[in-house]
């Protein structure tokens, strides 16, 4: 079994036998919808190590209280009026090139469309194709529900592409598939990156087939022991739609994001856009324009990369004083992935327990295809939380002497 651990006390998790790796399919299944959930109730855990935010102590407001009034100072009127459904132009012009130097897409600013975050964009982007006619598409196994319920309510048959320790298994894709949803820079959650040859290898799958490769470049910026792997876009641009988005960088509640897009999916996207909500939200996006001209959003990046490469480093230590606990995953991204041992107790009755401490929880086997048994048992540790010292006390809350039992 596979879950996520999210302590909120003072107990701690004890740890047993040698961990085992995530297991994969031998064949590519199909997904079953996502069942429907209850929706989460309100709390502030005192430990939150659940995946998924940045610091968002550490927002540039110095920075972003300057872009805003340099925007507002020259702002001319048209400013304030209706905005343009694909994005104002300055933030494309800004994102084309920063893009193309930290990223390596291969982009003009006619092909980027701005959404209100990842979520709207990914789907106007199903909806389009399947107008189109795509009724299937391949997802990452496991991968994330919350996006693989939107490419399910577009109306597609999902496949389930099993995850390896080189990323998805993309030999698996056959004609039958119309478009694959992916994260080719650092595999949610398992944190590995596409292999290069599987790169070459979805790649020529896309071009002699005509099937769409969707890039979801969530945790691109964060790569610690090298320069970040470039974007796949970059070496298929006809074939990839690109998708990023400031929520890793800046923050969710700035809902901007970005596809760069084939020329031929640029109208009907936009048109798309349009009958959605019109146009995203026109000062924010040039504040982040101005941000990224001014390079405010590229020290912030640096620094940011800063942080979290000391937060994993500790993460790390304190992992490695407990053997039967192995994580997994390059050196990026905003979570771990951890083995916990193969003889403990089940998901629910983890949750149970460390509910029963004050802990705020949810597992990882909503990641997974319910059409597929998990063979492992693991969990996503966030370290980009506010401060080494709250860091180091959630991990002493979570693998201290009064443990938990596993």
């Amino acid at each position: 079994m596979v879950f996520e651990v999210v302590h909120d006390g003072p107990g701690a998790l004890r740890t047993a036998p040698a961990a085992v790796e995530v297991g994969v399919a031998d064949e590519v299944p199909p997904c079953d919808p996502v069942p429907a959930r209850p929706a989460p109730a309100l709390t502030i855990p005192r430990h939150d190590l659940r995946p998924g935010l940045p610091d968002v102590s550490a927002f540039p407001t110095r920075a972003w209280l300057a872009s805003t009034r340099r925007v507002l100072t020259h702002a001319r009127p048209e400013v304030f009026g209706a905005g343009d459904p694909q994005g104002r132009i300055e933030l494309r012009n800004a994102l084309a090139d920063y893009l193309g130097r930290t990223r390596g897409v291969i982009t003009t600013p006619d092909r980027i469309v701005i959404t209100s975050g990842y979520y709207q964009g990914l789907g106007l982007l199903c909806g389009v194709l399947a107008t189109g006619g795509t009724s299937t598409a391949a997802v990452e196994d496991p991968g994330h529900h919350v996006f693989r319920d939107v490419v399910q309510r577009a109306g597609f048959t999902t496949l389930a592409l099993p995850v390896d320790s080189h990323g998805a298994r993309v030999e698996a894709l056959t004609q039958e598939a119309g478009a694959v949803f992916l994260t080719p820079s650092y595999q949610y959650p398992t944190g590995v990156p596409l292999h290069p040859s599987r790169r070459q290898t979805l790649c020529a799958w896309a071009r002699s087939t005509g099937g769409l490769i969707v890039e979801d470049d969530y945790d691109g910026e964060y790569r610690y022991d090298r320069q970040p792997v470039g974007a796949l876009q970059g070496i298929a641009p006809d074939q990839v739609v690109y998708c990023g988005t400031a929520s890793k960088t800046l923050g969710p509640a700035l809902r901007l994001a970005w596809m760069v897009l084939p020329h031929h999916l640029v109208p009907p996207v936009v048109q798309a856009k349009q009958k959605a909500d019109l146009y995203t939200e026109t000062l924010g996006q040039l504040i982040l324009a101005d941000l990224i001209t001014t390079h405010a959003y590229d020290r912030h990046t640096r620094a940011a990369r800063l942080r979290y490469r000391r937060r994993r480093e500790l993460l790390l230590d304190r992992i490695a004083a407990i053997p039967s606990l192995t994580p997994h995953g390059v050196p990026a991204g905003l979570h771990t992935l951890i083995t916990l041992p193969s003889d403990g107790p089940t998901e629910q009755q983890l949750l149970t327990s460390c509910a029963h401490h004050g802990l705020a929880l949810r597992g990882l086997t909503e990641l997974i295809c319910a059409s597929r048994t998990a063979r492992s048992r693991c969990w996503r540790f966030r370290f980009s939380v506010t401060s080494e010292p709250s860091l180091a006390a959630d991990v002493k809350a979570l693998l201290g002497p009064e443990a938990i039992a596993l």
